[in-house]
């Protein structure tokens, strides 16, 4: 059986659609303009904001975004981030673990890694990781990524999940050889990368692209954005009161989700409950044993499209943004296990039920008009390996 899956693997890779069939993009994304640099550029209301960065501000600027791209390398990206051609058996896809459907995260408690990536249940093959993907949405204006902020651009992070044994368990050789190997994708690497078809692909390009396909991954256009830009009547009485909730010093919320972005490249103990069975999670502070202040840290998350992007945590510990709140108005360092021996965060509240019923729900509210997915790339119907792209969840 084992035989007769990999040669039906390698002729689905040997019916690699026609180079005639993908033309790359000429145009920027959505919310993108195409400078003299011929690069797209990021075109925000946001931008022209000229008030100090804060922690709970309303027409804040955004930060720069690490890098800018053509929109040829953008719509590359996008085609590989959904080719399985990348992994090391051809079954699985940067999508499979960030999946459109599910805010560009996997829907997972804890990520499936191996030929079993993805959404859904553990299947055959498949290795149970000890976290969840985060989600990509805005991923662009960051310096830190991963759950414990390791990588310092999206380069690094491509490459990470790439070449892990226990991911998509490729190679550095067998990415190279592979895309070479493909006419179609020779073309749309010259193209993107303005050279000769003749020269082989290399892995610098592969995560270059594929990082340009994140950037473009933007959502600022919620109901929030509406009001933040003077829409008064985008968010109902509720989602204000939690806005104001949200950003007030009962709240704090927003010292560590910094509007506009939700989120920032802090590393922060929060006291996150340990997974039952596994040793607890030291986060970045498994990257730095001498620093102290790290252990138990996870870089904070954005809070665009969160409702979207359940369970939460670093290992999925709460289903859902009640559960969230509930442990956030808890007792300081009420769910760390004894000898954890982590040092919280400033802002973890010293008393149990610092909000209110009313608070919590009119925060949950405001949380709501957070989502945003207007500018959503479009998933490829196919790609130029001719490998089943992930199939949609809805």
């Amino acid at each position: 059986m084992r035989l007769l899956a990999l040669t039906a693997l390698v002729l689905l890779r040997a019916s690699a659609v026609s180079a005639d069939s993908f033309v790359l993009a000429e145009h920027c994304p959505p919310s993108f303009d195409r400078g003299e640099d011929g690069r797209c550029h990021l075109a925000s209301l946001y931008q022209l904001y000229v008030a100090a960065p804060g922690q709970g501000g309303l027409r804040v600027p955004l930060p720069e975004m690490k890098g800018s791209f053509t929109p040829q390398q953008i719509d590359l990206g996008r085609l590989l981030f959904f080719d399985p051609a990348l992994s090391g058996d051809g079954r699985v896809s940067c999508a499979h673990c960030h999946h459109p459907d599910l805010g560009y995260a996997d829907g997972r408690r804890t990520a499936m890694g191996g030929p079993a990536s993805g959404i859904g249940p553990a299947r055959d093959g498949g290795v149970e990781l000890p976290r969840n993907s985060p989600t990509l949405w805005n991923v662009g204006f960051l310096g830190r990524l991963f759950w414990d902020g390791r990588a310092a651009s999206l380069q690094e992070q491509a490459a990470g999940p790439l070449f892990a044994a226990d991911e998509m368990a490729s190679t550095p050789e067998h990415v190279r050889r592979t895309l070479s190997a493909n006419a179609t994708y020779r073309q749309l690497f010259a193209q993107a990368f303005d050279r000769s078809s003749n020269q082989q692909i290399t892995v610098d390009e592969v995560t270059t692209a594929l990082a340009a396909f994140q950037s473009s991954l933007i959502s600022l256009n919620s109901r929030f954005d509406r009001y933040a830009h003077g829409d008064e009547r985008a968010l109902s009485e509720a989602e204000l009161r939690g806005w104001n909730v949200f950003r007030g010093f009962v709240g704090r919320c927003a010292q560590c989700h910094i509007p506009p972005l939700f989120s920032s490249d802090d590393l922060a103990v929060v006291g996150a409950p340990p997974v039952p069975g596994q040793p607890y999670d030291q986060g970045a502070g498994a990257l730095a044993p001498m620093n102290a202040a790290l252990k138990g840290a996870f870089k904070v998350p954005t809070l665009r499209n969160v409702t979207l992007t359940a369970p939460y945590f670093q290992a999925g510990q709460f289903a859902t943004l009640s559960e969230v709140l509930d442990f956030y108005n808890s007792p300081r360092g009420h769910a760390l296990p004894a000898g954890a021996g982590v040092e919280l965060h400033w802002h973890i509240h010293m008393k149990e039920s610092e909000l209110s019923a009313a608070d919590v729900a009119d925060v949950l509210e405001f949380l709501n008009a957070l989502t945003d997915t207007s500018m959503a790339p479009q998933v490829p119907a196919a790609v130029p390996s001719g490998l089943p792209v992930v199939p949609r969840l809805h």
